[in-house]
């Protein structure tokens, strides 16, 4: 039988179903920008105009290398004037090394903070993020690599479960804050008053952490943890903390999928006895959970991680804070939130695309000025100012006073010293999605005085304060250079006259050199992300 033209055309669409559908629907980034300019307009809000270049530049590095761009990399990008050179360095960045190293560094804090529980064991993490930086590097899927994690089979991915060792209850909060959005921490001792979570609840998803067991290897530099898992072991219920009683142990309760069914678990074999070092169970309840989470339609998942990643580079997520998606705290933007959500999933959770679309709107590329003191706008009509992390601090000075030039010349990798050390006991914790930031005397006086911030500045071969030394260039010249360098814009002019008079006011000018870049280091323009 042949089928008319009109029928085939009907049956193609049956057949490609919502791929078809999909294909015909915008991009993402222009549905974002439609959607908060919708907003804009029902709130009667004024955006912020387009950033500049060079806000652009600095911000978008900050954001997807972890470092402020060389000298080079701004003074090429500034001169050109190609209409998609924005489009075309977001590209250039995602494709950058650099770019899985940060993110791998921005999970790891989710994952453990700047102070983890049993630091002892979780404090060396080399490893880890290493393995983190090659999922991205190889563009696994975000499902993939969760599922790479939380089953702790390879290399040191078994530290997330490490950090919370014989703490079922805190391995179960953390699980869920993280990979769910959902807090359950108020269910450990009650039923939650104003959400239909239930202690009971609360102890079904603590029993697929109870069998979990933990080995260290001796040997090597570093110690090793595998994290193998049991047949046997119940979480136990004791009622509400008012039902408490001395010498009551409760009774075990079995798993259960939030917000779902309890896990059809097989009866062990009669007369089974636990081996004295378990590794694979006979049935595994992490593996069942991890599938349940991981899966296409987990109500959780994909929600949890569009919010987060929407954080990381607006400063707030449509839920905010990130991490509680309840039913009582609704989106800003609803519909635009399901929209995100439904498109990062037909994009199997492929996180640099989600990324690339959320940089390339409008809305991220705003400027940052405005007359809304909030420092989160939660109509994002205006682009977040963020301080520098501990980590990008450190990668921006290296790369603002040269020492990252220096390095190479010398033929010697990035040092990873006392610096980095220091930086992360003063700048304290990273930014945690709540706009949270209070700078504190400990970090001006480290920035002020620190002989490891001056060793940056000491002429070396191929550093800033050496290239400026050395240079036949115009004072006014050598300025710009400075400040392109360090702050990734210009002077403007009376700036670049007060350092050509500064600079210029003594006959050797080595020290006022290096009295200039710790100026500009120590500046508050050098610790924001413009």
């Amino acid at each position: 039988m042949r089928l008319r033209p009109c029928a085939m055309v009907g049956l193609m669409a049956l057949v490609a179903g919502p791929a078809l559908l999909a294909a015909q629907e915008p991009p993402l980034r222009q549905r974002i920008d439609a959607e908060l300019r919708a907003a804009w307009q029902r709130e009667k809000l004024t955006p912020a105009p387009r950033a500049d270049d060079a806000a652009f530049l600095r911000r978008i590095y900050l954001d997807l290398a972890g470092t402020i761009p060389s000298y080079e990399e701004a003074k090429q990008f500034l001169a050109d004037t190609d209409a998609d050179r924005r489009t075309k360095l977001i590209d250039k960045l995602l494709a950058d090394p650099r770019f899985a190293a940060h993110q791998a560094q921005v999970w790891d804090l989710v994952f453990f903070g700047r102070n983890p529980p049993n630091g002892d064991a979780t404090r060396k993490r080399d490893g880890f993020r290493k393995w983190l930086a090659e999922q991205f590097a190889k563009e696994v899927s975000y499902d993939r690599w969760v599922r790479g994690l939380l089953l702790a089979e390879e290399g040191d991915t078994g530290l997330f479960y490490v950090q919370y060792r014989s703490r079922i209850e805190e391995t179960t909060v953390a699980v869920s804050r993280i990979f769910m959005g959902t807090q359950l921490q108020c269910a450990r001792c009650h039923d939650h008053p104003y959400e239909p979570v239930t202690q009971r609840d609360f102890y079904g998803m603590a029993g697929f952490f109870a069998r979990l067991t933990f080995s260290e290897n001796a040997g090597g530099k570093q110690r090793r943890y595998t994290v193998g898992e049991k047949s046997t072991g119940e979480v136990l219920f004791s009622g509400s903390a008012k039902e408490q009683r001395p010498g009551k142990k409760g009774d075990p309760v079995k798993p259960k999928f939030l917000g779902g069914p309890p896990l059809d678990e097989p009866p062990l074999p009669k007369d089974f006895k636990e081996p004295k070092a378990p590794a694979k169970p006979l049935f595994s309840r992490k593996e069942k959970f991890v599938a349940w989470l991981t899966a296409p339609d987990n109500p959780y998942f994909t929600k949890a991680v569009a919010n987060r990643v929407w954080a990381q580079f607006m400063g707030r997520g449509q839920v905010h804070p990130v991490d509680d998606l309840s039913d009582k705290n609704t989106p800003t933007h609803p519909e635009l939130f399901q929209a995100m959500t439904r498109a990062l999933a037909e994009h199997k959770r492929d996180l640099k695309w989600f990324i690339r679309e959320i940089v390339n709107t409008d809305a991220y590329q705003l400027a940052s000025t405005g007359k809304d003191a909030d420092p989160l706008p939660p109509y994002y009509e205006r682009a977040r100012v963020r301080p520098l992390s501990a980590e990008e601090m450190v990668a921006a000075l290296r790369e603002g006073t040269g020492t990252n030039a220096a390095n190479r010349l010398a033929g010697k990798p990035a040092p990873e010293g006392a610096t980095s050390e220091y930086m992360a006991r003063y700048f304290g914790e990273p930014t945690n999605g709540r706009g949270d930031f209070q700078a504190s005397l400990q970090a001006h006086l480290f920035m002020n005085n620190s002989g490891n911030i001056r060793q940056m500045l000491y002429q070396r071969k191929g550093s800033l304060s050496d290239e400026l030394a050395k240079s036949k260039a115009p004072w006014p010249d050598k300025v710009d250079r400075l400040f392109l360098t360090v702050l990734t814009r210009l002077p403007r002019p009376e700036e670049r006259e007060r350092f050509v008079a500064f600079l210029t006011s003594e006959p050797r000018a080595d020290q006022l050199i290096q009295d200039a870049i710790w100026a500009l280091v120590n500046c508050a323009e050098f610790r924001f992300n413009h």
